[in-house]
C-alpha cells in the first residue's frame, strides 16, 4: 500500500524484491516492478505490476556470498599460519631437545610432556585452519577411492562404538583419483564423527564409492563443477538430521551445535577445505529426523596404476653428520633452534639472516659448505632466488627449503617442484636431522 501511495503521488519507485508462497506451498522470490500509466495530459491514470521469478538468481547470490565468506576466513587463517608455525617451531623444537637430555624417571620430564602435548594440539589446530583455507601442503598421487574407504573401516568401528553399524559398498574397486590419501581419510573420519554425534542412541553409517555423472543442468543451476563423470563418495547416517538454518552454516569454521567444550567446530570446515583443494565439491542433504547424507565429487584420474608405497624407514634414531651447513632464516629464534640441533649432532653451521647475507657468506665459505637450508620467504632475496644464485656457480650444492607459509605461496615460489627437498614448520629435531642427512646423501 505504501508503494501504491508513493506512485500515486508521482514518485519513481524502484522494483521491490520479496518472497511469496505459491498454492503448492513452495516459497519463491519475485521482483515486483510498478509501471505507471499516464494519459495524454500526463496525468497518472493507472499502474501495472510486472512480477519476475528470481528464485534461482537469489540462490546463486547466496552461494556467491557463502563462497566469499569462506574465502575471506581462509585468507585470514592462511595469513596467521606463518607466524604461528615460527613460534611453534621454537617451542616444540626446544622442548623435544630438553626431553632428550632428561633421563627416564627424571621428575622434570613431567613438566616437558604437557608442553609437548599442548604444542601438538596447537600444531593440529594450525593445520586444521590451513586445511579449511585449502592451503596446506599435500602429497598428491593416484589412489583407489574404494581402497581408502575400506582402509578406514576398522578405525571407524573403534571410533563409533558397537551401537553404530558401519556399512560399506564400493561398486568400482578401480576408481582412481589424484589425491592425498591421508587427507581423504581425514575427511571420512570427520564426517563419521559428525554422524556419531547425530546418533547418540545408535544407528547406521553408510559409505559408498561409485562413479557418478554431473550434468550441465547441475552446473548451470549450482554454479560449480563441469559436466562429466566423477568419483562419488557418499557418507550417510540415520541420525537426527539438520534444519535449514544449520545446513546453511554446517561448513563454517567454529560453528557447532554441541555444548561448550565438546567440540572445536572445525571438523566439517576441514572436510570442506580438503575437498575444495582436491578440485572437488561436497554437498549436504538433510532434514530433521531423516538423517544426513554428504556427497563428495572428485575428478577421476586417467592414471591406471597406483604406486606402491616404499617400506617405512627407521625414523627413531637421529642421524649425525660432520658437514658444514649454511642456515638462512630471518627469524632469529628459529635460526637459533636449527643451529642448536645441527651442532648437537656434529654439523658445522654458518648463519645468515637474509638473502644478501646468505650469498656473501656462501662466497666467503664456498669450499666448506655442503648444504644450504633456506627459508622460503626472506628479506632482500627469497630462498628460491638465493638457491638459483648459488646453483649458478656451484651446481653440485644441495638445498633444503624450510617454511611455515601456506601451500599456495610455496607453489608460486616454485619450491614444491619435483627435486626440491622441503620441510614444513614446525619440524621436530629428528625430522630436521633426517631431512638434512637425506639431502646431503642424495
Amino acid at each position: 500500500m505504501e508503494q501504491a501511495n508513493r506512485v500515486l503521488s508521482g514518485e519513481t519507485v524502484s522494483p521491490n524484491e520479496h518472497r511469496i508462497i505459491r498454492k503448492d506451498g513452495q516459497i519463491r522470490w519475485v521482483k515486483h516492478a510498478i509501471v505507471p500509466r499516464y494519459d495524454e495530459q500526463g496525468h497518472l491514470v493507472a499502474y501495472d505490476g510486472l512480477v519476475e521469478d528470481i528464485t534461482e538468481r537469489k540462490k546463486l547470490e547466496d552461494q556467491l556470498r557463502q563462497a566469499q565468506k569462506m574465502e575471506a576466513i581462509g585468507q585470514l587463517a592462511g595469513g596467521l599460519a606463518h607466524d604461528f608455525n615460527n613460534a611453534l617451531t621454537v617451542i616444540k623444537g626446544f622442548a623435544e631437545l630438553l626431553q632428550t637430555k632428561l633421563q627416564e624417571g627424571d621428575p622434570l620430564r613431567g613438566y616437558v610432556a604437557p608442553i609437548l602435548e599442548s604444542t601438538d594440539r596447537a600444531v593440529s589446530l594450525t593445520q586444521s585452519l590451513l586445511a579449511f583455507s585449502r592451503k596446506q601442503v599435500m602429497e598428491i598421487r593416484p589412489v583407489q577411492l574404494a581402497e581408502v574407504v575400506e582402509g578406514v573401516k576398522e578405525l571407524l568401528a573403534r571410533m563409533l562404538g558397537e551401537d553404530i553399524d558401519v556399512k560399506i559398498h564400493c561398486e568400482d574397486a578401480g576408481l582412481i583419483v589424484r589425491a592425498d590419501r591421508v587427507q581423504l581419510e581425514q575427511v571420512i573420519l570427520n564426517l563419521a564423527a559428525n554422524a556419531r554425534d547425530a546418533m547418540p542412541k545408535g544407528g547406521i553409517l553408510s559409505l559408498e564409492a561409485r562413479r557418478a555423472e554431473w550434468g550441465s543442468e547441475e552446473t548451470q543451476a549450482l554454479g560449480f563443477g563441469g559436466p562429466g563423470w566423477y568419483a562419488l563418495l557418499v557418507v550417510s547416517d540415520t541420525g537426527m538430521g539438520m534444519d535449514a538454518a544449520t545446513r546453511e552454516r554446517i561448513f563454517d569454521p567454529f560453528f557447532t551445535t554441541k555444548a561448550v567444550g565438546k567440540g572445536t567446530g572445525l571438523g566439517l570446515a576441514i572436510a570442506y577445505g580438503i575437498i575444495q583443494q582436491h578440485q572437488g565439491w561436497i554437498r549436504v542433504y538433510s532434514e530433521p529426523g531423516k538423517g544426513t547424507t554428504f556427497k563428495i565429487y572428485l575428478p577421476l584420474s586417467e592414471t591406471v596404476t597406483v604406486p606402491v608405497d616404499a617400506p617405512p624407514a627407521d625414523t627413531q634414531q637421529p642421524v649425525h653428520g660432520w658437514e658444514t651447513v649454511l642456515v638462512v632464516e630471518d627469524d632469529p629464534q628459529v635460526r637459533n633452534f636449527i643451529r642448536t640441533v645441527l651442532q648437537e649432532y656434529g654439523y658445522q653451521v654458518i648463519e645468515a639472516e637474509d638473502g644478501e647475507e646468505a650469498l656473501a657468506k656462501f662466497h666467503a665459505h664456498r669450499e666448506r659448505i655442503r648444504l644450504a637450508i633456506l627459508d622460503v620467504i626472506m628479506p632482500k632475496r627469497n630462498g628460491r632466488e638465493v638457491w638459483e644464485a648459488i646453483h649458478a656457480v656451484a651446481p653440485e650444492m644441495k638445498a633444503l627449503f624450510l617454511s611455515g607459509y601456506t601451500a599456495d605461496i610455496l607453489q608460486r615460489r616454485g619450491v614444491l617442484d619435483a627435486g626440491f627437498h622441503f620441510l614444513s614448520k614446525p619440524p621436530s629435531p629428528l625430522d630436521l636431522l633426517r631431512k638434512v642427512r637425506d639431502a646431503l646423501d642424495r
